[in-house]
């Protein structure tokens, strides 16, 4: 049985390589999938292209993961690959409400059944919300994101690493 793991990504979190990987054990093959809403231009931090190549390198380990995006209605993306799963995570029992809300009307206007996979505790915590703003200030989010984003990150902030980084040098000679 195949499934579907649609979110946006901006960044991908330890949380979403924790159900992915676990969905990964469940179901012969999950795509990831990042939507791609024309509404939400210019709120993503990072390019569409820019979040599929840092899936790509997060998902490299798992072989039955692929990766892929769409724009519109994810129902309408579940028809054209003929897929009839999505996985959502969830962390806290507010993530609950709204996703429960999600499901029913995937199912009432597309026939797709909604699996929900909890995330690990020690990731209940983490969003990517979370994760950009403290990198924002050159936190260290390496726990909180695998390899590929945590990069991203860096790159994207180099600026606030460099000069964080070049404070301790300074407290350290001082």
């Amino acid at each position: 049985m195949n499934a579907v793991f649609p979110g946006s990504f901006d960044p991908v979190t330890s949380g979403h390589m924790d159900v992915l990987t676990r969905a990964a054990r469940i179901f012969d093959h999950v795509t990831v999938t990042v939507m791609h809403n024309a509404r939400k231009q210019g709120r993503h931090l990072f390019t569409l292209e820019e979040r599929l190549a840092t899936l790509h390198e997060a998902t490299a380990h798992l072989p039955n993961v692929s990766v892929d995006s769409f724009s519109g209605l994810l129902v309408d993306y579940m028809r054209q690959q003929q897929k009839g799963i999505i996985i959502r995570g969830l962390r806290a029992v507010s993530d609950y409400e709204y996703e429960l809300q999600i499901a029913h009307l995937n199912r009432q206007i597309g026939e797709v059944e909604t699996v929900f996979i909890m995330a690990a505790t020690r990731w209940s915590f983490v969003s990517s919300t979370m994760v950009k703003e403290i990198a924002s200030y050159g936190g260290d989010i390496s726990e909180m994101v695998p390899r590929a984003s945590a990069a991203a990150l860096r790159r994207m902030f180099a600026d606030v690493y460099a000069e964080r980084e070049e404070g301790r040098g300074q407290k350290a000679e001082g």
